[in-house]
Parts: C-alpha cells; sequence; structure tokens
C-alpha cells in the first residue's frame, strides 16, 4: 500500500514563495595536512593494539530483538534496543533492516591503522574501539561493520568516519557509542550509495565541516540518541542543489537526538522524502532547527524547541522551498514553524511510537551520547 501525504499549510504559516533565507555563518577554518603525511602517519602507527576477544561478555552487534528492557541513566531511563527503530530497520535492497558485523569476528583496536585495517576488510566485522584513537583523515567503513566503542571511553579525534566509497560500498553499518571531536572534516559521512546505516548514542562536536552528513543517493539511515554540540553545522542530508541523483534516495529516520546549542542543520533537508524527526531536543539553536529545501518532503513531530527563534524553515539561504508537516511539537520561546505542501506518512512505512513532547528535555538530555547503552 502506498503510503498517504498529509497535511498542508496552516493557517498563517509561511508559503514556499515567502521562505526566510538568511545567509549562513562560515565554519572554523581547520589546518589540514597533505595526503602524504597522512598515509605516512598511519603507516608508522601500525596494527599494535588488535585484541581478538572472544569472551561472552563481549558487547555484541545489534540484532533484530524485543524492545523490552530498560536502564537507569541520571534522571532518564533508556530503552535497551537491540535493533533500530525507523528507515533503518525497513526490509530493502536486499537487507532484512541493519544488523552490521553480526555473525562476524570480534576485534578491539586502540590504534588508527587498525581501525583503518579491519573498517575496510570485506565481510562482517564487530570492531570495538578502546580508548582514544587519534586520526588524520577519514577512515572507509564498508559493508557488514558494527563500530561499537567500549564504555564511556571510546573516541575518535581529528578525523573521522566514511561510509564506503565509489567502489566499495558502505553499506549495513551499525556505529554506536563512540565520542567524535576534532574532525578536519565530517565526523561521520554516509555517502556513496550507503544503505542501511544505523548511527546510535554517539556524541559529536567541534569538526571542521558537517558532523553528520547524508548525502550521494544514500538511504535507509537511522540517527538516534546523539548529541551535537559545541559546532555549527549538525547534519546536512542532500549533497547539494544541483545533486538530482538524490531524488527517491536519503530516506532517514532522526528520534532521540539532542541538537544542544548548535547552530543549523539539525538537520537541513534537500530532494528527500519522507525525513521523519521525532521526539527530538532543540535547545538554544541560534539560526535554525530544521530546514526543508529543493522539495523535500520532512514530517516533523513529537520534537521540543526550547529558545530557537526559528524551528523550521521551509526554503534556505540559495535552495527552492521543501514541504514540511508538524505535529504534536512544543515551542518554548521559540518562534512560530514553517509548514508547506503533504509529505509521505512514516506509519505507513515502518512502526513507532512517539513519547510525550514535555518529557523530552529530562529523557532526551540524560539518555544520549555515550555510556548509555545497555548490554
Amino acid at each position: 500500500m502506498t503510503p498517504r501525504r498529509l497535511g498542508g499549510p496552516r493557517p498563517g504559516a509561511a508559503s514556499a514563495q515567502t521562505a526566510h533565507r538568511p545567509p549562513t555563518i562560515p565554519s572554523h577554518p581547520a589546518t589540514r595536512r597533505s595526503p602524504d603525511a597522512r598515509h605516512r602517519s598511519r603507516l608508522a602507527a601500525g596494527l599494535v593494539g588488535v585484541l581478538a576477544l572472544a569472551s561472552p561478555g563481549a558487547a555484541g552487534p545489534a540484532q533484530a530483538g524485543p524492545l523490552d528492557r530498560t536502564a537507569p541513566a541520571g534522571n532518564a531511563t533508556i530503552l535497551c534496543t537491540d535493533a533500530p527503530i525507523g528507515f533503518a530497520s525497513v526490509n530493502a535492497l536486499g537487507f532484512n533492516g541493519t544488523t552490521g558485523g553480526a555473525g562476524g569476528p570480534t576485534v578491539t583496536v586502540t590504534t588508527a591503522a587498525a581501525l583503518e585495517d579491519y573498517a575496510g576488510r570485506p565481510g562482517p566485522y564487530i570492531i570495538r574501539i578502546s580508548g582514544r584513537i587519534p586520526l588524520d583523515d577519514m577512515v572507509t567503513v564498508v559493508a557488514n561493520k558494527s563500530i561499537l566503542g567500549v564504555g564511556s571511553t571510546a573516541e575518535i579525534t581529528g578525523g573521522g568516519l566514511q561510509m564506503g566509497s565509489t567502489t566499495r560500498p558502505g553499506n549495513n553499518v551499525i556505529i554506536r557509542n563512540i565520542r567524535f571531536t576534532g574532525a578536519e572534516d565530517d565526523s561521520i559521512s554516509v555517502t556513496n550509495k550507503a544503505h542501511h546505516v544505523w548511527i546510535d548514542h554517539n556524541d559529536l562536536s567541534d569538526g571542521y565541516d558537517g558532523l553528520l552528513d547524508i548525502k550521494r543517493e544514500s538511504d535507509y539511515v537511522t540517527v538516534s540518541w546523539n548529541r551535537f554540540h559545541n559546532h555549527s553545522k549538525s547534519s546536512l542530508v542532500g549533497h547539494s542543489d544541483t545533486y538530482t541523483a538524490d531524488v527517491g534516495k536519503l530516506r532517514v529516520t532522526y528520534h532521540h537526538n539532542f541538537f544542544d546549542g548548535t547552530d543549523q542543520r539539525h538537520p537541513r533537508v534537500r530532494f528527500a522524502d519522507p525525513v521523519h524527526v521525532f521526539n527530538n531536543y532543540y535547545r538554544n539553536n541560534a539560526l535554525y532547527g530544521i530546514a526543508s529545501t529543493e522539495d523535500a518532503g520532512l514530517m516533523v513531530e513529537g520534537n521540543y524547541f526550547e529558545n530557537v527563534a526559528h524551528p523550521i524553515y521551509v526554503g534556505y539561504d540559495k535552495s527552492g522551498p521543501g514541504r514540511v508537516v508538524e505535529r504534536n511539537n512544543i515551542y518554548v520561546n521559540s518562534g512560530t514553524p514553517q509548514t508547506a505542501g503533504t509529505v509521505v506518512e512514516p506509519r505507513g512505512l515502518y512502526p513507532y511510537s512517539v513519547d510525550p513532547p514535555a518529557s523530552l528535555p529530562g529523557t532526551v538530555s540524560g539518555g544520549v551520547g555515550v555510556g548509555k547503552v545497555c548490554g
């Protein structure tokens, strides 16, 4: 059954033709090292620190399972789930949801060279990151990998993770429980037609460009329980206004993320229909919360906006207008959201439930980030 489209402009909502288009602000500059220098650094690091794990207590891959366990995290109660909610859970393109490295060997890595080696190997792997790993470039992650932080101290700094390349797809990948800081480019890049990617319970801050970008015909992605902070451009969906190959792709679910003082792109979307944004907490976002552009379709529901002067834009900067349906959101000391057009109803695509938005400042702020994953 084809999911029905919902919504239309509310009385007083801004139309596509009158969408606000303020200028964006530049990212912070960063000094980049040459490719040769980065390559020498990785070779020097060697493959030390790779420890095969066989203990039954080692963290395993995310697999389908009941959502019936909870664990305390400060003043919040965290739902323990072994499988994603949203688009990463959908059976499509030959995949039965997103399982990452399930069924493959488990290894623990402590160096950049070891991480790069295992992330680029064929076949499934469960890669556990222990401690702080400095990078000086993007590490390519190929298909069927789970990259999981150990405890609450796993960190990738100076570089980031890129799903696949033009010749080596990055499909069926899970990234969980890792702190990302100071990336010289994106912290996480879902690109090159990667699909079925689950990005869950990470902490992302202080990068050069985007903290999390989803682009270049990628599809079936879930972004859940992450904290974004100390940065301007949080999360982009869609490569550019002229990259029309993204039409019909880029189906993404954002739920229970904390956009904590970041300026913009929570997300900014081009072409995708639908992108489903539910149960996220927005606080002190200086430029705007969400922007739908270039005929993208966004369902925005059950979110909490606090001190966000422009919670939702239809069109932004030089990008043409998109479509937005909003329902059941809370706006505290925030402006009026813009809406326009109709959007595909997510309930026809996958099951989900929406928490009361008034609960989100407590549950989301207490449950996002590292050290909060059960099991």
